[in-house]
């Protein structure tokens, strides 16, 4: 069984990847450390400072990654800046900007970053869907954000992510893509 690295201290994070990954045959060796990310909205940049951290922790090849949350009638907001606008706004907030909207369109986009010590390979991944109009749903092991019990994306856009049952969620894994699957098919083409 092939292995990697995934620095972050996210739960949510460690476990999609141990399920994205674990569909290929690669075990995921969770590293919980916080990582400094730079003030960008470019979150290739940020996944690119963040890995390169990691390496140096490390001292193997590893991945980090980073993500944003684009509301498209709100031009964007907040983009890579997730934390920021939950610790300010938080959910309802988020919501309340969003009051009397009828664009609802929104999206997850993510990049993952793999340093060897050499080159940075980047993988990318964007989930469109709508933002629901109330908070619904319950936390799950593999929520990566709050923003899960506001957000529908184009697997069912009947109900937020926070939901979907179990079932649910692993077809919708199988129906859509992530960076972490395509990093992982790359890393399995890369290491046969």
């Amino acid at each position: 069984m092939k292995k990697i690295t995934f620095v972050t201290t996210n739960k949510g994070k460690i476990a999609s990847a141990k399920q994205y990954l674990g569909d290929l045959d690669i075990e995921v060796e969770p590293y919980n450390h916080e990582l400094i990310e730079p003030r960008t909205d470019d979150i290739q940049e940020i996944a690119k400072q963040k890995v390169m951290q990691a390496y140096n922790l490390v001292k193997h090849p590893c991945i980090a990654m980073d993500s944003g949350f684009y509301i498209e009638a709100l031009n964007g907001f907040p983009r890579a800046f997730v934390n920021f606008a939950l610790d300010t706004l938080g959910v309802n907030g988020i919501l309340d900007a969003m009051r009397g909207k009828e664009n609802r369109k929104c999206s997850f986009k993510e990049c993952v970053a793999y340093y060897d010590g050499k080159e940075i390979k980047y993988f990318f991944y964007e989930h469109k869907g709508i933002l629901a109009n109330e908070y619904k749903g319950i936390d799950k092991k593999d929520q990566w954000s709050p923003l899960w019990h506001i957000y529908k994306d184009s697997f069912d856009l009947t109900k937020t992510l926070s939901e979907l049952s179990e079932e649910e969620m692993i077809q919708r894994r199988k129906a859509t893509g992530s960076s972490l699957q395509e990093f992982a098919r790359w890393y399995v083409n890369e290491n046969k």
